[in-house]
C-alpha cells in the first residue's frame, strides 16, 4: 500500500487559510501508471484537508491519499478555493484554476473591510509518500 501526501505552497498576500471550498472539492493530478483494478478503501469515506496558513510559501501539506497501482505525479490547483483577509477575516471564494503543467495560477482582489489588496502567487505543489 502506498500513500503519497500532496504538499502546497503559495505566496499569500492579506490573506489566509487557504482551503478547498467545499467538502465535494475534487483534486487533480498527473498520474504516472495506471491500474487495472482499484479497490476502495473503508477508511476514506471523508475528505480532510488542513488550510494554508504560511505566508513564507513554505511546503504545507494538503492531503494525504491511499493510492493503490497508481502513482501522481504531480497536483493541479484547479476548482473552487476560499480563504479569509488576514486582517479582517472577510471570506474570498476564488478560482486557482492552474492548466496542466502550464502557467502559474493567480488571484488578486481587494479587501473592503481592511482596505488593502489581497492576492495568492506563486503556486506549487509537490507529491511525496507518507
Amino acid at each position: 500500500m502506498v500513500k503519497l501526501r500532496v504538499l502546497i505552497a503559495m505566496e499569500l498576500e492579506g490573506v489566509t487559510e487557504i482551503q478547498p471550498a467545499d467538502d465535494d472539492f475534487e483534486y487533480f493530478f498527473n498520474k504516472e501508471h495506471s491500474a487495472s483494478f482499484i479497490s476502495p478503501s473503508s477508511s476514506s469515506k471523508s475528505t480532510n484537508h488542513l488550510p494554508y496558513t504560511d505566508t513564507n510559501a513554505q511546503y504545507t501539506p494538503l492531503v494525504a491519499l491511499d493510492c493503490r497501482g497508481l502513482e501522481f505525479t504531480g497536483f493541479q490547483f484547479r476548482g473552487r478555493w476560499r480563504c479569509r483577509g488576514e486582517e479582517s477575516g472577510t471570506e474570498f471564494e476564488i478560482d486557482l484554476d492552474q492548466e496542466d503543467g502550464g502557467e502559474e495560477g493567480r488571484w488578486d482582489d481587494y479587501d473592503e473591510k481592511a482596505q488593502c489588496p489581497v492576492g495568492i502567487s506563486e503556486l506549487r505543489a509537490k507529491v511525496e509518500r507518507a
